[in-house]
């Protein structure tokens, strides 16, 4: 189990905490108990286990400060939390990434050992790196081996020396260390330190990596680290300005969560396809299978993972959300990582953006320009000025990046999209990424709501470049008559081609167009029919006064086509102080709402469920002789679509309450004295648009708040264990949330986009 507590953008300063049980490992146990659990039964965690009820652990604190960029101080704290005095065996370790087994190099890098009268460190020489050296405080033993693969035990063909990449693990459990303190050189490094350390006391070691050899390596060591976490701390409370000490804490784990989930990041397919040089040549199927016709990709960056343990790999979507978290505290980084997006070495020369790793040819949410939007907002709003440029380097590459969408997703042509996977995983009632029997098309609200919010965004992006370059006032012209075709054709299909919105049952669902021109609606109430409420646009009087050109074109599209709409997706306040465009006519908009904040359905105590609760009675399709079923299921998946290793269908997700609470508060510009009840039913509580936000936001920011006993509810699971003394500040940011009681499900590090949390918590109090 381990914590993110700091870090800042710099990291000039970081800090996380590892609990390490002094108990024997219960691999077995996990393992066994897990093998006999099913789709309905939830994982069997460590903490289920036992091993940390007697307090018998090691809380191993680990501290970076730097004192330059190029020398950087380590400590090493480790706590006995136990009652009995326990043995720790401590190997702090340094290697260096083997890329010589792979290809030809003129020197292989290597790990020293040296000393002087005083000082007890290790030189490091590499032919990119240059010279750097390890100082460290005494230990028992040097260990050094290769940072190479056992293949031995890998790929069961004999080592070419005894040296390998796990001997230390190998030295240490059997207690015979000769082999590993025999060399004094080597790619791999280890001060070997073991301690008795007394119950309820502390052992710290410190470490310093420096370019420049010392003299006095820890030499005011503790001050440095006392200083650099006061800077971090006043970082934070100068960025955040915390309502109370609690949202305060909330927010810094969220966003130093974010910050230790960077992680350098390559992958070359056109020499993953070719192999290396010095490795066996690769199958030639591989030149047929995924990611072959990926040859221009080539990731060599400092990327945020979604959680660099569970998930160490990037999502483009994931990404999205990263940097609009991201821009809180590093908005240069921000407008970078979403950059490298649009960069050659990424996007397809067709414009097609790069999925994820498994398959890059899946297509993700294009939220790019959407989230070009946030942080342009966020930047302006800290500094004050408008990063224009910025802007336009993702505009002219998201432009080619939308012609890829149109051309690859709307084969009816009919500006209703369709598609493969779209990110939200088992939310359907069928597997999207695949073909279904019997069924030419599946057309999905999702697709096109998603294509409508790109229109609006890059509208949104042009009417900003616009006004200070007005030759960006076509393209805000081009992007608003795109907008108008997919919403026309989402709300006001012809007879022969009915829409995809049910007027009984006030929502929208996705349709199946079957090989003989027929077409059904497929009656299943998610979050995807909702997701037509994000693409709204409020363009201020402001705005439009200063782009003639564009005001010039709406008022003659207003003079000779308004009156054809059938449904008015764009509304005109009688003041003509501004217009709203929205994908939904506001008759429609009424019937969306009050499904979503209706407790029955959509609103839990906690943020919006991915599927409405009526499906705790389960909803069911017959096709092709198939029987396709969806049921309400609130936390784990019971599904095996996707692998079954995250669930869309029930649980809350941030990313989506994110996005829909954003256009919540657009829509509040315009219809600001509209009321709901809220929850629906409850005619004693009236609340605007604006309010529900906040509502909503008030409810998903519970999730990692207190409650009255001291408890958070994203530790339902585990109350008893965090209210100990040494557990209870602690916060793990999930993947996804129950969507009844709010526990945490899935991959425990997502910061990812459950920093996001962060986001709402400065939106609603500052």
């Amino acid at each position: 189990m381990y914590y993110y507590l700091d870090n800042t953008p710099t990291h000039a300063y970081m800090k996380y905490l590892y609990k390490y049980p002094q108990n024997e490992f219960p691999y077995q146990l996990l393992e066994q108990t897990n093998a006999e659990r099913g789709l309905h039964d939830p994982e069997f965690e460590l903490i289920e286990t036992g091993i940390f009820d007697q307090n018998a652990y090691f809380d191993i604190q680990i501290e970076y400060a730097k004192a330059s960029e190029n020398d950087i101080f380590m400590k090493i704290t480790a706590t006995n939390q136990g009652d009995e005095t326990a043995p720790l065996t401590l190997l702090p370790t340094l290697l260096l990434r083997n890329y010589w087994s792979f290809i030809e190099i003129d020197k292989k890098p290597e790990i020293i050992l040296e000393s002087d009268n005083q000082n007890h460190f290790v030189r490091i020489e590499h032919e990119s790196l240059g010279t750097y050296y390890l100082y460290f405080d005494r230990a028992l033993h040097h260990l050094f081996t290769e940072n190479e693969t056992n293949d031995e035990k890998i790929h069961c063909h004999p080592n070419d020396h005894p040296f390998k990449k796990d001997l230390f693990h190998t030295a240490v459990i059997s207690g015979d260390i000769s082999l590993p303190t025999q060399r004094k050189h080597g790619t791999k490094f280890a001060p070997m330190y073991q301690f008795d350390i007394e119950a309820k006391s502390s052992k710290t070691i410190f470490l310093r990596l420096s370019n420049q050899k010392q003299n006095q390596p820890f030499i005011h060591c503790e001050n440095l680290f006392l200083q650099r976490a006061k800077e971090c701390n006043d970082f934070y409370r100068d960025i955040l300005k915390p309502k109370n000490e609690e949202l305060f804490y909330i927010q810094k784990q969220a966003l130093s969560g974010l910050l230790w989930s960077k992680q350098y990041y390559y992958f070359d397919v056109e020499k993953w396809l070719e192999g290396d040089p010095k490795q066996p040549q690769p199958p030639k199927q591989r030149w047929q299978g995924r990611n072959a016709h990926w040859q221009t990709l080539r990731n060599h960056d400092i990327l945020l993972m979604p959680d660099k343990w569970e998930y160490p790999w990037y999502a483009s979507w994931d990404s999205a959300f990263h940097c609009v978290s991201m821009a809180m505290i590093d908005s240069q980084f921000a407008k970078e990582q979403l950059l490298l997006f649009t960069k050659e070495w990424y996007m397809k020369p067709n414009g097609q953006i790069p999925a994820y790793e498994w398959n890059f040819s899946d297509v993700n949410p294009p939220v790019q320009p959407w989230a070009t939007v946030m942080i342009y907002l966020i930047d302006k709003k800290q500094t004050g000025k408008a990063d224009i440029a910025f802007l336009k380097r993702m505009f002219n590459k998201l432009t080619v990046n939308f012609t890829w969408w149109v051309n690859r997703l709307d084969r009816t042509e009919n500006n209703v999209f369709e598609g493969g996977f779209l990110g939200l995983d088992n939310i359907g009632i069928f597997d999207r990424s695949q073909g279904i029997p019997g069924v030419k098309v599946l057309e999905q609200v999702d697709g096109t709501a998603w294509m409508a919010l790109y229109c609006l965004s890059m509208l949104k992006i042009s009417l900003e470049i616009s006004k200070e370059d007005e030759s960006y006032e076509e393209m805000a012209t081009k992007y608003f008559g795109h907008f108008i075709h997919i919403a026309k054709a989402l709300n006001h299909m012809n007879e022969e081609n009915k829409g995809i919105w049910d007027e009984n049952d006030g929502f929208f669902y996705d349709k199946i167009i079957f090989h003989d021109g027929n077409s059904k609606l497929v009656k299943v109430r998610s979050v995807v029919g909702m997701l037509a409420l994000i693409a709204v646009l409020y363009i201020d009087k402001e705005t439009l006064d200063r782009l003639p050109r564009f005001k010039n074109s709406f008022s003659w599209f207003k003079k000779h086509r308004m009156n054809k709409l059938k449904h008015p997706i764009i509304q005109t306040q009688a003041s003509d102080d501004g217009i709203l465009l929205s994908l939904v006519p506001k008759n429609r908009i009424a019937k969306l709402i009050r499904t979503l904040i209706n407790e029955k359905e959509f609103l839990s105590d906690y943020g919006i469920r991915s599927l409405s609760k009526v499906y705790e009675n389960p909803f069911s399709v017959p096709l092709e002789g198939n029987n396709y079923q969806i049921a309400y299921d609130p936390a784990e998946s019971t599904s095996h679509l996707f692998g079954g290793n995250s669930n869309w269908r029930g649980p809350i997700w941030f990313p989506i309450n994110y996005i829909l609470i954003d256009a919540l508060r657009e829509l509040s510009h315009f219809y600001d004295d509209t009321k709901f009840e809220f929850p629906t039913g409850n005619s004693q509580n009236q609340l605007n648009f604006k309010e529900i936000s906040n509502e909503i936001s008030k409810r998903l920011i519970r999730i990692f708040e207190k409650d009255k006993q001291e408890n958070r509810p994203v530790n339902l699971l585990h109350q008893d264990l965090y209210q100990r003394e040494a557990f209870k500040h602690l916060i793990l940011f999930y993947e996804y949330f129950h969507g009844d009681n709010g526990r945490g499900v899935g991959a425990s590090h997502q910061t990812g986009w459950t920093a996001l949390v962060a986001n709402l918590i400065e939106e609603l109090y500052n």
